[in-house]
């Protein structure tokens, strides 16, 4: 198996797992080069180059000049109003890169796709997705990474990978970071989602997986579901928070109805100021589902990865990554 050195070119650096996969690789002594956005803030390590996943010449013009031997495709959005919206995010930006390096840099050593399990769907009957499970996403964002995957899937000549990790959360994740906040004040909410069940993954288990992906001959041309090994209800990952942050709570249990309405009321919020929101109906269906669950056995048996973080030491170093940045007392 081949030695992860060289340059690497990450998108979505400025991102949570993005940013984390940077410093990994900084760490152990890649250059690493981010594209950047036009209007992103700019890079805190490494080099940065701005450019609008639009510009195929300029996507073009890095590839060339860089001739990254690692690209890890961690971009996207999460949120939006319309599938364009998603398509433009998560759809085209993969399209223009794998468009690049075939015209400029087709001996690229691998592609490192980052997906998600909403590619897939929810998991039928509660049974964990595996990879020969039909892919059915139910919403936007799933049925966007979709395509993505199958801009990489076409490809027979870029040596491709892609993960599909369950919910990702660490220090510096601004999406969990809620839940974190509202228990710090007492407060531990459900919404009508207590007993839904999910995969967890930490961050740092995740950027490993993504590492492994890139240099293992058994990766290629393959995806794999990443995940702890042990799903989480929100309920159970919920009370880990409490109990890793010994406060006293006041648990509320709003009914689904109530999910409802504020995504109604988030929709039309962003029809007044088109800034797209968490709370909307897209994300009020994937709530609905009795569970996302993934299993990670194919990851674990082709390449030998393994999770070194469990639950309650993942929540603890979160934790104090909230409180020593100030985020939370």
């Amino acid at each position: 198996m081949d030695v992860l050195s060289g340059k690497a070119l990450v998108t979505g650096a400025s991102g949570f797992i993005g940013g984390r996969l940077r410093d990994v690789l900084l760490q152990r002594g890649l250059e690493v080069v981010a594209i950047r956005r036009p209007g992103s803030p700019p890079a805190k390590k490494g080099r940065a180059l701005e450019c609008a996943y639009e510009d195929l010449e300029g996507l073009c013009r890095i590839m060339r000049e860089e001739r990254p031997d690692f690209v890890f495709h961690v971009a996207g959005a999460t949120k939006g109003v319309r599938y364009e919206d998603f398509w433009r995010a998560n759809v085209m930006p993969t399209e223009h890169l794998l468009k690049a390096i075939e015209r400029e840099h087709p001996r690229i050593k691998r592609f490192v796709f980052v997906s998600s399990q909403a590619s897939y769907g929810p998991s039928p009957h509660g049974r964990p997705l595996v990879e020969e499970d039909p892919r059915r996403p139910i919403e936007y964002y799933g049925q966007s990474k979709l395509e993505a995957e199958h801009a990489l899937e076409r490809r027979r000549e870029i040596p491709w990978t892609i993960l599909r990790p369950g919910g990702v959360y660490g220090p510096g994740d601004v999406d969990f970071f809620n839940l974190f906040r509202e228990i710090s004040k007492g407060r531990n909410l459900f919404f009508g989602n207590r007993h839904q069940k999910w995969s967890a993954l930490y961050v740092d288990d995740c950027v490993e997986a993504m590492l492994l992906a890139a240099i293992h001959p058994n990766a290629v041309g393959q995806g794999f579901f990443v995940d702890d090994g042990h799903p989480q209800s929100w309920e159970s990952f919920q009370e880990t928070i409490v109990r890793v942050m010994g406060k006293k709570v006041i648990t509320i249990d709003f009914p689904f109805a109530f999910v409802w309405l504020a995504a109604i009321g988030g929709e039309l919020l962003t029809m007044i100021d088109g800034k797209p929101r968490l709370f909307n109906r897209q994300k009020a269906t994937m709530g609905a589902q009795k569970a996302w669950v993934v299993s990670s056995a194919k990851i674990r048996k082709e390449l030998g990865w393994e999770p070194r973080v469990n639950i309650e030491e993942g929540v603890r170093r979160t934790i104090a990554w909230y409180v020593e940045q100030g985020w939370i007392r």
